[in-house]
């Protein structure tokens, strides 16, 4: 084989070798499926920070790799952009609704990419404690563009209260075309509340895992003896073609909060 003809046969391997590289670029594409983005979220209401501080609660998130978080009864000022240090998330949203008009119970977000659009929607249905409020933001993950909410809302019957206008007056005015709603709902899966958020269309991650939560609980972390059940919950609009492959409750040896964390992996198409 003269000069020329062995470097002819290393170029056509080259290509073969780039060819095979080009379709396996992303870890989340498959031959012959299409393309999807993973977006890593948690939840945590962290009882207005009095049992751990931000760089506590920071450290705990580290192993997660999140790229949005939803906190409510957090505190004030810069308690959130203090979590945000820890994690190396520099975006956040503070809202000014404390729930209940209690010191200290705002619903924030926590980034890595920034956020856009922020606002807070007030949510006053019924006859349980208000006010109660949701943050929400739009944000650009990995090219994939999601509304977030983070809420902290009183459980009710379904038929009046906070989830009723947010299944009704919130969640039916939003037009993105993917949403993410996490927080503190106060009811638990199967309760008639939770019910009517999913016949707006929402699925709720425990689903998607096939996780039972009726025997687990999320409330109260610190007193395990009153089992309030699974009250936290990340949800997300089934329109989006989202689908929840990882996450659940995260255990701790010492709670950090009365309420445990909460997480998700949802995968979402991506845009052609």
């Amino acid at each position: 084989m003269n000069t020329t003809t062995r470097f002819s046969a290393r170029v056509r391997l080259a290509l073969v070798v780039l060819a095979f590289l080009g379709l396996s670029a992303s870890p989340l594409v498959a031959q012959g499926e299409e393309e999807r983005v993973a977006v890593r979220v948690a939840s945590y209401n962290v009882e207005f920070g009095k049992n751990a501080s931000a760089e506590e609660i920071g450290a705990m998130f580290k192993p997660y790799n999140l790229d949005i978080i939803g906190f409510c009864e957090a505190p004030d000022g810069d308690w959130t952009a203090r979590v945000g240090k820890t994690l190396e998330m520099d975006h956040v949203y503070v809202g000014t609704i404390s729930s209940a008009n209690h010191k200290d119970k705002y619903k924030t977000i926590l980034s890595k990419t920034p956020l856009e659009v922020t606002q807070e929607l007030p949510i006053n249905g019924g006859a349980a404690w208000n006010p109660a409020s949701a943050v929400r933001a739009v944000t650009t993950i990995r090219g994939v563009s999601i509304a977030f909410y983070s809420l902290h809302i009183a459980g009710s019957d379904g038929k009046v209260g906070h989830a009723v206008e947010l299944a009704t007056k919130v969640l039916p005015k939003e037009a993105a075309k993917r949403y993410i709603v996490v927080g503190d709902y106060n009811n638990r899966l199967g309760d008639h509340a939770m019910d009517i958020l999913a016949d707006t269309g929402m699925n709720i991650t425990w689903n998607d895992l096939v996780i039972d939560v009726a025997p687990l609980y999320t409330y109260n972390a610190l007193k395990p003896e009153i089992n309030g059940g699974v009250i936290d919950h990340i949800l997300y609009n089934a329109a989006s073609g989202g689908k929840s492959t990882d996450g659940g409750i995260i255990e701790l040896e010492k709670p950090l909060s009365d309420h445990k964390p909460v997480w998700a992996e949802i995968t979402f198409p991506v845009d052609k």
